[in-house]
Order: structure tokens, then sequence, then C-alpha cells
């Protein structure tokens, strides 16, 4: 049996949600803090009648402070396994951390313990049984549709709708109807409650498709979970599609409206220059950018079609056409306070016209203002290399 984990992430009252985990017994809480010079793990359990906590100082792995606090806590994770009085884990995030690339280090990542230990992921020992975000409801909204940037380069719409949008379980400081609007339709998996007192039994009663610790594929639904499709006064989404390609540089001047009035766009791209490559948009509040997600299947050699999932190439198979095979565009935007309409047209208009798409020869011709691609393995992920970013500030790839 492996040991359950709990990741809490968010900017709302992190402190509050984990000392209610810390009460059940069997539950240890794991925290990593970095006060400027050193990185401090501390660990915390409820003992007979008191609480049991102990402190570390790390020392810095090649100067990283994300390698130190990561390798730590995957190794911390395969020990406090072993341990008989530990049932479950609880892993504090830092305010600013996504919880999404931590789980993926602990099904992914392989590790060395000591003598006793296979080497292998943490996943051997122990599995994410939730993800819960805490949301600082007066602060969110705003984050989420503005393009401020953190020291890092990050802005603060990406880490608040991603962690966000990777939670099973959302907690609220207070009931907001714009901002329950939002979330209903940017986490659908999640199951989303207001204060403390139901932080548990909602862990106990998540759905069945939750993602626990699951990251999206850039070939799976769009729209999983079953999002509420109605609009919601400013809130709603909007949903777009083709069966053409984009024109490069009239998709790069619509690029602005997906950056005002929208929290989130996700979704596959068919770039004219770029035939056989599928690119992937998402955008959080004033900061979007595109990454290629790999070939399309009609690009692809017989050999490396046999090794796509089943589910993506039975979708193919239902949409094929003779000419392009695969090729699409689907994309998804969550709105708030943009205008659908205007959204819709500006996409629609930086499709290839009638005239271009009779002239297949000179896509490749096109200029490309997105950019050269590049390999960055600071950032790799399973199925996205090389990326163009832009913010609403200046629409400048960076």
């Amino acid at each position: 049996m492996r040991t359950p984990v709990v990741l809490v992430a968010g900017q709302g009252d992190t402190d509050a949600v984990a000392g209610i985990l810390l009460q059940r017994a069997g539950t240890v809480v794991v925290e990593h803090r970095f006060d400027g010079h050193v990185v401090r793990r501390t660990t915390a359990m409820q003992g007979d009648g008191e609480l049991i906590t102990t402190e570390d100082a790390l020392e810095l792995a090649h100067g990283c402070l994300a390698c130190t606090i990561r390798n730590d806590l995957l190794v911390l994770l395969r020990k406090l396994h072993r341990r008989s009085d530990v049932e479950r884990i609880v892993v504090h995030l830092a305010p600013w951390l996504e919880p999404e690339p931590i789980c993926w280090a602990i099904n992914y990542v392989r590790v060395r313990v000591r003598p006793g230990y296979p080497d292998g992921p943490a996943a051997c020992d122990v599995a994410i049984a939730g993800v819960v975000t805490c949301v600082a409801t007066p602060d969110w909204l705003a984050q989420s549709l503005g393009d401020d940037e953190l020291p890092d380069g990050r802005t603060l719409a990406q880490v608040v709708v991603g962690q966000a949008e990777f939670a099973d379980l959302v907690v609220l400081d207070h009931p907001e109807p714009v901002t329950l609007a939002v979330l209903r339709r940017l986490a659908p998996r999640a199951r989303i409650t207001v204060g403390l007192t139901r932080v548990e039994l909602a862990l106990a009663h998540l759905d069945g498709d939750s993602r626990r610790g699951r990251s999206d594929h850039p070939h799976a639904p769009l729209l999983a979970g079953l999002p509420p499709l109605a609009t919601d006064g400013a809130v709603g989404i909007v949903e777009f599609s083709a069966r053409r390609p984009f024109h490069p540089e009239r998709l790069h001047a619509a690029v602005d409206l997906l950056l005002d009035g929208v929290v989130r766009t996700r979704g596959r791209l068919w770039l004219a220059n770029r035939d056989d490559q599928v690119m992937w948009l998402e955008s959080a509040g004033g900061g979007l950018r595109v990454a290629s997600a790999g070939k399309w299947l009609a690009a692809m050699t017989a050999s490396e079609v046999a090794y796509v999932d089943p589910e993506r190439r039975a979708f193919a198979d239902l949409m094929w056409e003779h000419r392009f095979g695969d090729r699409h565009t689907s994309m998804t935007v969550l709105v708030c306070g943009a205008e659908p309409a205007e959204l819709v047209d500006a996409l629609n208009g930086a499709l290839l016209t009638d005239d271009e798409m009779a002239c297949p020869r000179s896509w490749s011709g096109y200029d490309d203002p997105f950019g050269d691609w590049h390999e960055d393995p600071c950032h790799e992920t399973p199925d996205m290399a090389g990326e163009f970013t832009a913010h609403r500030s200046d629409g400048e790839a960076r």
C-alpha cells in the first residue's frame, strides 16, 4: 500500500488548512521555506497529546533553490512511507509554488535514497490523493486577469490560475459570485468549499475523475470535467474550432484579444507555415505562450503512429480529411469581461482565406512573428518543446 499524499497550495489561508489536516491521526505535514539564505524543512506530527516538530537546514544543490526543495522532498516522501506511524503525508507548499510540477516530479523523477531502497520515483511508495488550493477571494480574480510579474518571470495570473485549475479541492475564504462562476468553469473536476469545516469531508468524497496529480495531455478533450457552458453574467466559455489553418501574422495580431478580460485560453492550433507541428496555445490573464505539442498524425510515419495514444488515434479517425488528415484548430476561452463575439470574429479573421487555401505551396513562406523554437531543459515537459511568450504590456516575444 502506497502512502497517500495531499498537497496544499495557493494564496489563501494554507496554514489553517494544513493545521486542519494535521489533526487527523497519522498525518505528518512537510514544509520547505527559504529565508533568503537557508532552506529550512519543517515536519510536524501530533504525538501523545502534543505537537512534535523537527526542523532541518538544507544545503543548496548546485545553487538551485527549486532543485534543493524538489530533491529533498522526493527522498523524504520515500523515507516517511516506511515509518509505521505515518498514514498520510501533507506537503504544504510555499505561496507561489505551483502543484503541477511537484506532482509530475513525484510521479516521474527517479531518485536514489540509500541502500535498501530501489531506485525510482517517489510514486513507488506514495500516491497523490489530492491537491488542495486555497483561494484568497478578495484578490484572486484581479490577479487571474492581470499581467503583473513575479521576480522569476512568471506572471501572478499564471500561478494563481494554475494553482486553481490543478486542484481537486478549492477552499475559498468567503463566497463571491463572480469568482465562483470562474472557478466552476476553470476547475470543473474540483470540489469547491468555503471555509475550513468541510475540508476533510470534501477530500474524502472527491469526484471519480478528479486529477489527483495527473496533468492534462495537449491532445485530450479540452472540456474534461463538464464545466457549465451557459454564460453567467460576464463569465462564460467560448469554444472555437476550424478545419483550416491560421495565417501566422494575422493570428499574432489577434492575440491581444485573448489577453484582456480572459482568465484562461487553452487549445491546439494549426499554423499554415508549420504544417507538421501541432501548436499548443495557453494563456492566463495578460500572459500567453505558444509551444510545440508534437506532430499531427498526418505528418507521422507509420512507426510513429503506432506509439500514439489509442484515444487520440480514434478521435483522428473520426475527423480525418483526405487532404489534411487530422489537422485542425480547437480552443476554449474562459472569459470574464471579454466580448465572445469579438473573440470569435478575430479568430475567424486570422484563418486562411479561400484564395490562400488554394495555394498551399506558399504557406511555408509566410513570415512567422512567433519566433524561433528553442529547447530549454529547465522547462522541459514530455509533450512540449520550445515556446513563444507574450504579455499584454508589450506583446513581444521573449
